[in-house]
């Protein structure tokens, strides 16, 4: 008795499992990650094909799920430049989500997202040893206050 890694579909084609894994992914909203060109946390970039097939348009908020039940909010932008089935995430994003470049996330809309009224950013001990003069002027200063994201 032979037990060959093949199956028929409907159709009656006959599909080999070993070379399966080399067709293209058939869910459009699981894409593989790839490095981003711009050094955003918030924002990620897909082709814009992509972004159509999803329904997502640029400035929508989403929410990327990766490894052991990790997931995140980001910004979507279109990127002429990035392949179709890919995101670029920068690597602060990566590590939020527990992955690394060429794994796979999915990609989900997230339409509800509230707009945040106030933020509270705590310095941690170990962060902040030998550091002297006021945290405010040394870390947030620079970040512009009224930018909206």
């Amino acid at each position: 008795m032979s037990h060959e890694a093949e199956s028929s579909d409907s159709k009656g084609a006959v599909k080999d499992f070993s070379t399966a894994i080399l067709e293209r992914m058939k869910a459009p909203n699981r894409l593989v990650v790839d490095e981003a060109i711009h050094d955003d946390n918030s924002v990620v970039a897909m082709h814009p094909a992509t972004m159509e097939k999803l329904q997502l348009f640029r400035g929508d908020t989403f929410l990327i799920k990766g490894k052991k039940r990790r997931d995140t909010i980001c910004i979507a932008l279109a990127d002429d430049a990035c392949d179709e089935p890919k995101i670029r995430m920068n690597k602060v994003v990566r590590t939020n989500l527990r992955v690394r470049l060429g794994d796979v996330v999915s990609v989900h809309q997230c339409p509800d997202v509230k707009y945040g009224t106030r933020v509270h950013i705590l310095p941690l001990d170990d962060t902040i040893e030998g550091v002297t003069g006021d945290l405010f002027d040394a870390y947030l200063k620079h970040i512009p206050a009224c930018e909206e994201r």
